[in-house]
Parts: structure tokens; sequence; C-alpha cells
């Protein structure tokens, strides 16, 4: 049984210390592989992986943002539990990260009714009025986004969900 004499011991003997020194070898190589792995991950990231994760973050903000005031379309209470878009990602993709464009949503009226676009627009009226509604509608504005515009909007999402967060 290993007993401490001195304050700073780790090792009880020499071959305890050959151990000790062969052990702390390994994990430094293991972090430091871990670090390389991660950079050549990050070095070999499309636009397409960038936007993927900006997604993620953006539609937790948007729950965030929306949670508690129910589901746009339905107005079921407490419904935010997904992010919606008005105009869907498929026909409007340079909306995808408006945040005029999606809101809260149940899964029911996002998924299995398939975004509910005539109570959504309702629900919009309703909470933002008409003018809102067709500044959304009327925004055809292609928009492009390189890689650092999309890091760069990642970290002002997070900002903004972290000090949704806080409050």
């Amino acid at each position: 049984m290993f007993e401490k004499k001195r304050p700073n011991q780790v090792v009880c003997s020499p071959q305890c210390a050959y151990a000790y020194q062969k052990q702390q070898r390994e994990k430094k190589a293991k972090r430091e592989w871990n670090k390389k792995k991660k950079e050549i991950k990050e070095s070999l990231k499309t636009k397409k992986d960038y936007e993927k994760e900006l997604q993620v973050i953006f539609n937790s903000y948007i729950r965030e943002r929306d949670k508690g005031k129910g589901c746009i379309s339905c107005g079921k209470p407490n419904g935010a539990e997904q992010a919606g878009h008005y105009r869907s990602v498929g026909s409007s993709s340079h909306l995808r990260f408006d945040e005029r464009n999606c809101h809260g949503q149940c899964i029911r009226c996002n998924m299995h009714l398939h975004g509910n676009a005539v109570n959504y627009r309702i629900g919009l009226v309703e909470r933002f009025g008409e003018d809102y509604v067709q500044s959304i509608e009327s925004d055809n504005t292609p928009r492009r986004y390189s890689i650092p515009e999309i890091i760069e909007m990642k970290v002002k999402i997070k900002d903004k969900l972290r000090s949704l967060k806080n409050k």
C-alpha cells in the first residue's frame, strides 16, 4: 500500500516512477493526437457542414426566444418545441437564417402538418401585423454566405442564445 511520505510524492519506488512516467507520456500523446485530429476535421469541413452547425444553433436560439409564447400556428401553450420556418428552407433558402422567418412551432404543426402555413400566417399577423408578414413574403433578395460569414453568424447567435439563457 502506497503511503505519502513527502507532500509532492506521487510514486513509491523507481519501478512505479517508470510506470507513472510511461502513463503520463501516453496521456500526453493522446491529448496531442486528439488536438491534431480536431484540427484535421476542422480543415476538412465544407460550407454545408458549417451551415448544419449554424442551423442547430439558430434553431436552439429560436426555441429559447419563443419559449412560453406558444405555437405560432395553433397557439398551443408551451408549443415552441421546434423552430418552424414560415417560408420553407427548400423554397426560400435565402431566409433560412432570418429571425423574422422562423418562430416556435409545435411538432404537430411543423412536421405532421408541413408547417401549417395558413395558420402560421394568421399567427404572424396577430403577433406582428400585416406589414411584418408582407416584408417576409416580398423578400426575395438572394443571400450567399461565405464560410467566414457563417462562422461570424454562428458566434453572434451563440452570444444571443447565451444572453437569453442568462436572463
